[in-house]
Order: C-alpha cells, then structure tokens, then sequence
C-alpha cells in the first residue's frame, strides 16, 4: 500500500472515531416509581417497578388539615400535595429526593389546577373568596399573574407547549365554555360550550391533538350521572363516548399511547341517596377504546366506590383509590393484557394492609 493511500485511510479512520467521541450521549429514559401516603405511621411509601417499597418519606398532615390529593410533576422530583384547612385549600411542593415540603402562597387559599408540561411551575387559583387570581407558581418560589377569567375552575396544560385550556361557568344555570389560551391567557380562543352542563376535567391526549372531558349536569343536585366526551383539539368533532360518573370529581385519563382513556362509572344509577351522599355511591373503573369505540370493564365492586385511575407511564398498570365502608385504600390493576370490549377482570391488588391513600407515579 503506497503510504498516500495509508495517509487517507489513516485520516477517515481518525475522523470517524472523532466523530463518535462528539456524538451526544443518548438520554436515558426517566426512572419511574409510585408514590402513595400511608396514613399511620404518616409516610409517603415508595415503590419500585415490581411493587415493593423502597423508601419512606415522612409527612404529617398538618393538624386540622385534611389531604384532599397529591399530584406529580410531569417530569421531575416534585409532589404537589393538595389540602384542605380550616382557612381554607392550600398546596405543598414535597421534593421527594430531600423530603422537603414548601408552599408557594401562604397568604391565601390556593387551588391546584395543573402542572405545566415542564413540571417547572403550576397553575393555581388563588384568594377565590377575595380577589380571585389565576397564577403561575415556579418550584423555585418565583410567580406569575395570568390573564385568565376570574370564574375559572379547571385549567389544562397542553403537553409540550406554554398553551393551555380552561373552563369558567357565569353561574348556576349558564352553564360552561372551555378556551384555549395562548401567550399567558392574553389570547383565548372559544373551543366548546355548553348552557347545560358544567364541562370539567378537560385532558389533552398524550400528543395534543384530542381533548377529552367530563358533562356535569348543571343542576343544584350535587351528584348526577354525567357523560365522557372526546373532541379534537381545535374543538370540532365533538362527541359523547360513554356514561360517566360526574360530580364527585373522578377525572377520566388518556393511556400513555393515547389510544384508550380509564374512567369511573356509577353503578346504582337509581338510587337517590347516591345523587346526595358521596358515600352512598357504587362505581367502578371501564376503559374506553378509541380506535374500536368499545368499552371494557376493569373492576366489578359491588359495594363502595373507586377514584380517579391513573396509568402508569408503560400504560401496563392503573393505581386508584377504592373506599369501601368508609376505609381508602389504593389498589393497583395490570391492564396490560386487557383486550378490546373484554369483559375479563383483572386482579386487583391493594399495596398496603392499613389505611393508604393518593397514588403519584413520579417520572425523574
């Protein structure tokens, strides 16, 4: 070999492994792991990915205080914990690495309406018997005032984006309109109203482009029989999915790969104590299918009530609260063989044998 072609093949030889070394290093996926607050001893348990606990955070509600929910961040170490006090609701930050809790407004009430699709900052309505806000609060302490309508009272972050929805109702008897908000609310489009119904728990779809939502009848009764409904994300095509719980604030949720959405069902339809009484409700968790418009039945309680389900971020596993009796418990379901329209039930598994509560899955 001449050493003018040595030369050149040495050259491409040396700028190709120069090359790999200045190739980025590919992310790892974020870890995952469950979060529940156990309630005696006070600790929020975690769980690795098959299920068993691997660290305590201590947390103890504060006196007279009740723990109405915990929320994770999209991405990220942080737990918004919500609760309920005698002057009124209020949000903790808990960075579940230090097991340090922070709250972001400590001269009003707060309530959590949703994170940001960074998981930097929520969205919080403040001061709701005063002066009624909508904020920005940072994790880092930092805040924002929007410009969003004072009767607000459900807001969603488009995934990926600074846009966001929310819903506002004039009264009792207007029903409700959803908009989309750009440029911090400055700019709100009309999506989807509704004189009579309450439009709540409005949820984008894992990529964007369909939102997904709860009817309320707008009616004093505060427990009705209510409706889940799709619609793309531009607010056309809008249409009923399936008959849903409504009222005692069960959100329907979007599967990871946005092809199926879990949602609570109430069982005894007829029975008027259950229109009044939280206790007095029967319901169990379906999954509804998008691309087939089947449903599947996940649990079958005949007694006592589920909560809000939630995927885990495979979309193999739901967690949710079941009551029954008066006793929370969280329960776990492995959805990951469920088939469409089946109406084969799943185990369910309770995590712990005491009292536990709010399922988190946390991604880092």
């Amino acid at each position: 070999m001449s050493r003018k072609i040595f030369t050149v093949h040495f050259s491409l030889i040396t700028s190709f492994i120069f090359l790999l070394s200045c190739s980025p290093t590919p992310t790892p996926p974020p870890l995952t792991s469950l979060l529940v607050y156990r309630f005696e001893p006070p600790a929020f348990i975690e769980y690795s990915a098959d299920f068993q606990p691997v660290k305590e955070i201590p947390f103890s509600i504060p006196p007279n205080c009740r723990l109405n929910n915990t929320v994770p961040a999209p991405i990220g170490k942080y737990l918004l914990v919500e609760l309920n006090c005698p002057n009124g609701q209020t949000v903790l930050f808990l960075d579940t690495e230090s097991g340090t809790p922070t709250q972001p407004v400590t001269d009003s009430d707060a309530h959590f309406l949703a994170w940001t699709s960074d998981g930097k900052a929520v969205y919080l309505k403040v001061d709701s018997l005063g002066l009624p806000q909508m904020i920005r609060a940072y994790t880092d302490g930092e805040k924002d005032i929007l410009a969003v309508n004072e009767f607000t009272y459900d807001l969603s972050a488009k995934p990926n984006s600074y846009d966001f929805t929310f819903t506002l109702s004039r009264g009792l008897g207007q029903g409700s309109e959803l908009y989309l908000a750009q440029r911090d609310g400055r700019d709100a489009t009309l999506l989807y109203a509704d004189q009579y119904n309450y439009i709540s728990f409005a949820r984008f779809s894992p990529d964007g482009k369909q939102i997904a939502f709860i009817k309320i009848p707008d009616t004093q009764t505060p427990f009705m029989v209510g409706e889940l409904w799709g619609m793309d994300a531009d607010g056309s095509h809008a249409r009923k999915l399936a008959d849903a719980d409504s009222g005692h604030g069960f959100a329907a949720n979007w599967s990871p790969d946005g092809k199926r959405i879990a949602f609570v069902v109430r069982e005894n339809l007829q029975d008027e104590n259950a229109d009044q009484i939280s206790d007095a409700l029967i319901s169990n968790i379906y999954i509804f299918d998008l691309e087939t418009g089947k449903m599947s039945q996940l649990t079958n309680f005949v007694e006592g009530r589920v909560e809000t389900p939630l995927w885990s971020p495979d979309g193999n596993t739901l967690a949710f609260n079941i009551v029954i009796n008066g006793r929370m418990n969280v329960s776990i379901a492995d959805v990951g063989h469920v088939g469409v329209g089946s109406s084969d039930l799943v185990e369910i598994r309770p995590l712990e044998a005491g009292s536990t509560c709010c399922p988190a899955w946390m991604r880092k």
